[in-house]
């Protein structure tokens, strides 16, 4: 086990140098000078030139990205060039806003999906197999941000359960959950329907091998072989579908974000990126790759522990 933990580590660390590199030269090449969009188009060539000093983009790029990526492994982000505080401070003022949403949005998903899994598996070919591939095609077919603006409407406008927007803050812990229940429910449903299908198809499949035979001829029943032996080795996929919903919960919210305006992450990078704001950009980036490459990496060690096959391979 030690040993597949370091190749998997390894490969975490490779993975998040390739990405800072990538990431630092897509960002800096794209058209537009962060210095020129603050100032304006009649700005001064010497007031230009002032700005960019003091903005540090006169170095030249490699020392740019050697300072960036040294300060980002102490914790040191960068300063805005727009709003002139420093970076860390605004990704974590919209992360106590992003990762509960993300989490919370997944847990849900993971509630309404092994259930539906199982269910849907465990009676293949009947109707309540059916209706559960049903529902999960309609809730892949449907946008989300609709099905978000038609929460609204009818759980904030006309019941007035919920609020349509906003975020208090976690001063008030009940009113925070409030304001994310809404968001998190409409996230939830179109990854909930494909973790439904991903889960009955890999039970299916997990329930014609022979050793699941083996154990029905045992005396065994169908769901005592579902429980026992087939969940278990059904997780694989699963565990894949999971990590990868909530590293797109985690960046990909942004759209949701605007429909109930949350300061998360992803309304910071719309922001950033409108305001040529390149080191929130970059920073944020770069810490919404690594939590990807972070769950992949934990996704990998419960591979491990699921199936120790996998660890001698390594």
């Amino acid at each position: 086990m030690l040993r597949y933990f370091l190749s998997r580590l390894t490969s975490l660390a490779i993975s998040l140098l390739v990405a800072s590199v990538v990431i630092f030269l897509v960002v800096e090449v794209a058209p537009g000078d962060p210095a020129s969009y603050m100032l304006g188009l009649n700005a001064q060539p010497d007031t230009l030139a002032a700005l960019r000093t003091e903005l540090g983009l006169d170095v030249p790029k490699p020392e740019r990205y050697v300072d960036w990526v040294t300060g980002m492994l102490s914790g040191d982000f960068g300063m805005s060039y727009t709003y002139r505080t420093p970076v860390a401070q605004m990704v974590a003022d919209r992360l106590w806003v992003s990762l509960p949403l993300a989490l919370l949005a997944l847990s849900l998903a993971v509630l309404i999906a092994f259930p539906a899994g199982l269910f849907a598996a465990s009676r293949r070919g009947r109707p309540g197999d059916i209706g559960v591939m049903a529902a999960t095609q309609l809730g892949i077919a449907l946008p989300n941000f609709w099905f978000a603006m038609l929460l609204v409407m009818v759980f904030a406008i006309s019941l007035r359960w919920f609020g349509a927007g906003g975020f208090p803050g976690w001063a008030d812990p009940v009113a925070a959950l409030r304001a994310l229940t809404l968001p998190a429910v409409a996230l939830a449903l179109p990854q909930a329907a494909i973790l439904t299908r991903v889960l009955r198809s890999a039970l299916l499949d997990t329930l014609d091998e022979d050793y699941i035979r083996t154990a029905r001829a045992k005396g065994l029943s169908r769901r005592q072989a579902l429980w026992r032996h087939a969940l278990r080795n059904a997780l694989i996929p699963v565990l894949t579908i999971i990590g990868l919903q909530f590293s797109f919960l985690l960046a990909g919210a942004i759209i949701i974000e605007q429909v109930f305006f949350l300061p998360g992450l992803g309304r910071l990078i719309f922001q950033s990126i409108s305001q040529r704001d390149l080191i929130v950009v970059e920073s944020v980036v770069m810490l919404l790759v690594f939590a990807v490459i972070l769950v992949n990496f934990l996704v990998d060690l419960a591979y491990g522990a699921v199936d120790p096959r996998l660890r001698s391979r390594a």
